[in-house]
């Protein structure tokens, strides 16, 4: 297994599912939750992540096409929940729904599937890259590449996880109105991001110039 492709595809997926910039985003989230629940949304989110990336780096497009969906549709559907969170965000309704729902712990809020899970860390560029990443497996080695693309995929997750069960010690030092300001501001990144990812579906769908 060549190491450079492997520091190479583990850029590549730093990059793309940005563990960093996802620490303050799940601050925002699971704000005002409690220490075990946080963990077990961390802990879920990465779970759910694992094996969608795992699932489509096996089976790459053909997961999407035996149901018929393209890469661009995927981005445009992603972009528009991404942006349905973000509204959430901007409007402090989620911190609403979980006053509302405080008495009943099934009923409250949990974001691990959606919008963590996905789009957020399993989203359209990071399946994208796991597809083309394990595309590039030679003929010969085709077993070895695989199972190093995807080790190199689950230290990315790994490293996600550690920064989630960190996200105490985040919103500690952010304050109450630290988390405030984080989350109105990460609900305008999220929307122009989910702009982009819709942008990023229509273009490659052909329906306006690259």
């Amino acid at each position: 297994m060549d190491p450079t492709f492997l520091l190479s595809a583990f850029v590549t997926l730093f990059v793309v599912i940005d563990p960093i910039g996802m620490a303050p985003l799940f601050v925002a989230l699971t704000a005002g939750e409690t220490g075990a629940r946080r963990r077990a949304i961390a802990l879920r989110a990465c779970l759910i992540a694992l094996g969608l990336l795992t699932l489509f780096g096996l089976a790459g497009e053909a997961v999407l096409g035996f149901v018929g969906i393209s890469m661009p549709a995927f981005r445009i559907a992603g972009g528009i929940l991404l942006f349905l969170t973000a509204l959430d965000m901007l409007f402090d309704r989620r911190t609403r729904r979980r006053q509302q729902s405080a008495e009943d712990d099934d009923d409250r809020p949990d974001p691990s599937v959606f919008p963590l899970a996905i789009p957020l860390i399993a989203g359209p560029g990071a399946i994208a890259s796991m597809i083309l990443l394990a595309g590039q497996a030679p003929a010969d080695g085709r077993a070895l590449h695989l199972v190093g693309v995807h080790l190199v995929m689950a230290a990315v997750l790994a490293l996600v996880l550690l920064l989630f069960l960190a996200s105490g010690l985040i919103e500690r030092a952010l304050g109450a109105t630290g988390i405030l300001v984080v989350t109105r501001l990460l609900g305008m990144l999220l929307a122009a991001l989910s702009v982009q990812f819709v942008l990023d579906g229509i273009e490659g769908a052909g329906l306006i110039p690259a």
